[in-house]
């Protein structure tokens, strides 16, 4: 109902502009029935993507299939995890480690970074990652990378001169810059594609690196009251690869 109504109320609203303005130049009063005529159309053709229905069809089906049963679960569950994932929706924890409502707290950014300590920087990281610790006493960070990264892609394209094509995204991937490093010295004989690879559980190594910046984590570690993993997905083959801080691997999982 939501996307008819908006449909409906730009048209009124452009019929009304016509009418009241009927000294409009003849160019302008053309571009507004033409921008008419494709909204009467985008509204007509079945096939035309509606993303406020879509949100509205996707909540339907949630408060119909799930909502009773994760109202009821909530009260059960005690989050156990600080999981940082990428914001790529194929990658999402819940659905890949089918993580319940409630039972783990989780960050999700470019490339599943985790910044080293600074107030300034990266308050908002800082933020999830004590507020984790210290108030909801989780007893595991996990760091999980996943294959096809485009984060990492761009990482390892960027020019060693530290020239930047974006406002953010180059500055954002830096984090972790050391594992391109390390890459790039170690595995020169791979292919771009293979070190990118590589650099995706580097860039792991990395972040876990950058928790123990973090005070509260350091102290945590050390009372071994908290545990630091790694992981990286890989999507393309399904397996899912786990590792402690000392990056001992355990054996693959794989599907």
């Amino acid at each position: 109902m939501g996307s008819d109504q908006s449909y409906k109320e730009a048209i009124a609203a452009l019929s009304k502009l016509l009418s009241d303005k009927a000294d409009l130049e003849s160019v302008a009063a053309a571009k507004i029935k033409q921008i008419t005529a494709e909204l009467e159309a985008a509204a007509a053709d079945p096939n035309q993507f509606h993303p406020i229905k879509r949100i509205e069809t996707g909540f339907l089906h949630f408060k119909k299939e799930k909502y009773e049963y994760v109202i009821n679960l909530l009260p059960l569950i005690i989050k156990k995890f600080l999981v940082f994932a990428c914001s790529d929706s194929r990658v999402c924890p819940s659905h890949i480690l089918d993580f319940q409502p409630g039972e783990a707290f989780m960050v999700r950014n470019i490339a599943n970074m985790v910044p080293p300590n600074d107030k300034t920087k990266y308050s908002g990281v800082g933020a999830a990652i004590e507020y984790a610790v210290l108030h909801l006493k989780v007893e595991n960070i996990v760091v999980i990378g996943h294959s096809c990264c485009g984060g990492i892609k761009g990482l390892m394209s960027m020019p060693d001169d530290g020239t930047t094509a974006s406002d953010f995204i180059e500055q954002w991937v830096s984090i972790c810059a050391p594992a391109k490093t390390k890459v790039k010295s170690e595995h020169t004989e791979l292919s771009f594609s293979e070190q990118c690879t590589n650099c995706e559980k580097e860039a792991v190594n990395v972040s876990l690196g950058n928790l123990l910046t973090y005070p509260f984590v350091r102290e945590a570690v050390v009372k071994k009251t908290l545990v630091l993993k790694g992981a990286h997905y890989d999507f393309v083959n399904g397996k899912f690869d786990l590792w402690n801080l000392n990056f001992q691997i355990t054996p693959t999982l794989a599907v």
